[in-house]
């Protein structure tokens, strides 16, 4: 169990669930179990099994990008994803998941059009658009539903 000091941070590397300090969170911790930092400020590709383990243990807000290889929207909206990323971090942790990869993933959260990005927190959904936005808007979206 842990306190309301403490969270859960799944690593971006390995996957493994570690215990941080709520205070040591813009310390640039490391994973117990790999050694690289938990806070990278980078989106996280994530795939059947990591997906899971990112929406359902981490205590941090999880912002996934449901996106395809061959949607001209989606691979513009990338490099403002990863804008957003940074700047959110270490208070959220954004994630992408290829839709066209793992199928069953983006039909168990009814994904219909693409790109469309989810808000999860505690491994539920707490808002979702649809539709490819600049970082600034993805940055205000994130924190007007958190």
């Amino acid at each position: 169990m842990t306190s309301p000091e403490t969270l859960h941070l799944v690593c971006p590397h390995c996957h493994g669930t570690n215990r941080v300090r709520a205070a040591d969170l813009d310390s640039a911790p490391d994973c117990g179990h790999c050694h690289r930092p938990l806070v990278t400020g980078a989106p996280v590709a994530l795939d059947g099994t990591t997906f899971d383990k990112h929406v359902g243990r981490s205590h941090l807000p999880v912002v996934v990008d449901f996106w395809a290889p061959w949607c001209g929207p989606c691979r513009q909206m990338a490099p403002g994803f990863a804008q957003a990323a940074q700047a959110l971090a270490p208070q959220v942790q954004l994630a992408k998941l290829d839709t066209e990869a793992h199928p069953e993933i983006a039909g168990r959260y009814q994904i219909r059009s693409i790109p469309t990005m989810i808000v999860f927190r505690a491994g539920r959904e707490v808002a979702r658009v649809s539709g490819a936005l600049p970082p600034g808007e993805i940055v205000r979206w994130v924190r007007s539903v958190l």
